[in-house]
């Protein structure tokens, strides 16, 4: 992969085009969920459900303490078929006990918020038996990708997704937020069709790693995954001890577009990262692949920002409405943050896990967290939103940096 070219041209190879395509309807589904649900939920019911959504964020890269984080690693590591079927068989059996277990933990949350929000317990059932459905939808998609059948992976996505959506605007239509919420619930568990034979049926046979090293790697996986979506859920929470429901909505908008994104790297790093991983010790092939990688995405970040800078009132007031048009410099804040977070956070991140450091993410995702914390004491309480805003650019910023600092050393170790 030494030019432009061959970069281009790998991704296209590995059908990364349909894994671009699906994020893309991903992230529109989302994103049209989210608009409809702004528009015709009050501030405050919106605020609450937000609420939820942030604590339910942070459970779900916890699915099956980590069985499909590991099973992305080891099962790029596996030379045979047979080698990551028996792993995957092994994973999605011993991932769903710990995934009921999660469940049920999730649940018993609700007790914590029902003093100050009666409803909200109900709102709680619904995302904890979600919860499950992303399980299941998560390790097909990763079980797709290993065997590389990023195709494939694609069409799973666009039906979980495409059809969630028109359950939503179906069921809300009827039945307000709670069709909204019964329409999330099924959306994963579409993905139960592409499961081939019954899931109690699957038998687990001997596999060539070591319990402990599967293990290992799942744990720091699923704690560095759950710090780091507890990430970027504490702007949410905090946003919410400081001040109330109605900046929360205001923030969560202008949040909405930005954090969406860091798809555009995500597609690439999610078709590549199985390559990544055989490629582990292999210095000018990660080398050559970053070279590339900023050749494409340093353009795309500087165009994205300097549209969204010179029109952010005027996206704020197309897609939400005219009440969050005044949070411009806080939507110009945080769209400069992802962008530079898709050229440092995203991609080092990525490559850590990929080249197996998953502790050094762990390791950062903890700074994150309490970066964010003390950067929020000083300036959100005066500044609302746009202090909230300030708090998670300059922890993005300073991580991502970071992250460069870890992978370079890495790659100045290989020979």
């Amino acid at each position: 992969m030494n030019s432009l070219k061959d970069f281009i041209k790998a991704f296209f190879a590995n059908k990364g085009q349909y894994v671009f395509f699906s994020l893309l309807i991903a992230k529109i589904c989302a994103f049209s969920g989210s608009v409809m649900m702004i528009r015709i939920l009050p501030e405050k019911e919106f605020g609450i459900l937000s609420v939820v959504a942030s604590v339910f964020a942070i459970f779900v890269p916890f699915s099956g303490f980590g069985s499909f984080q590991s099973l992305i690693r080891f099962g790029s590591l596996s030379s045979t078929e047979k080698e990551k079927k028996d792993l995957s068989d092994y994973l999605f059996k011993r991932g769903l006990i710990y995934q009921l277990l999660l469940s049920i933990v999730f649940f018993l949350i609700a007790f914590f918020y029902t003093t100050y929000y009666y409803y909200i317990f109900y709102i709680f059932i619904f995302f904890a038996i979600r919860l499950i459905g992303v399980y299941f939808l998560s390790h097909k998609q990763v079980e797709l990708r290993i065997h590389m059948k990023n195709k494939e992976y694609a069409m799973l996505n666009n039906i979980v997704n495409i059809g969630g959506l028109i359950m939503m605007i179906g069921f809300s239509l009827l039945w307000g937020l709670y069709g909204y919420l019964l329409a999330n619930l099924i959306a994963p568990f579409l993905s139960l069709f592409w499961y081939r034979k019954p899931l109690l049926a699957i038998k687990v046979s001997a596999m060539q790693f070591q319990k402990k090293e599967i293990w290992s790697f799942a744990f720091h996986a699923s704690v560095t995954a759950l710090l780091s979506d507890a990430f970027f859920s504490a702007d949410i929470l905090l946003l919410n001890y400081f001040k109330d429901e109605n900046v929360v909505a205001n923030y969560k908008v202008v949040l909405l577009i930005p954090s969406n994104i860091t798809f555009l790297a995500l597609s690439f790093m999610q078709s590549d990262y199985p390559v990544l991983a055989k490629n582990s010790y292999n210095r000018s092939f990660l080398i050559s692949y970053i070279i590339n990688y900023y050749k494409v995405f340093i353009p795309v970040s500087i165009l994205i920002f300097v549209f969204g800078y010179l029109f952010s009132n005027t996206l704020l007031e197309l897609f939400f409405g005219l009440k969050y048009s005044d949070n411009s410099f806080a939507f110009s804040l945080l769209l400069g943050a992802f962008c530079g977070s898709m050229l440092l956070r995203n991609l080092y991140g990525n490559m850590l896990s990929a080249v197996g450091l998953m502790k050094r993410n762990t390791f950062y995702s903890v700074l994150s967290l309490v970066l964010l914390v003390g950067f929020s004491f000083v300036l959100v309480s005066e500044d609302g939103v746009v202090g909230m805003a300030a708090s998670l650019a300059a922890t993005l910023t300073i991580i991502g940096f970071l992250m460069m600092f870890s992978f370079s050393v890495y790659l100045r170790k290989l020979k």
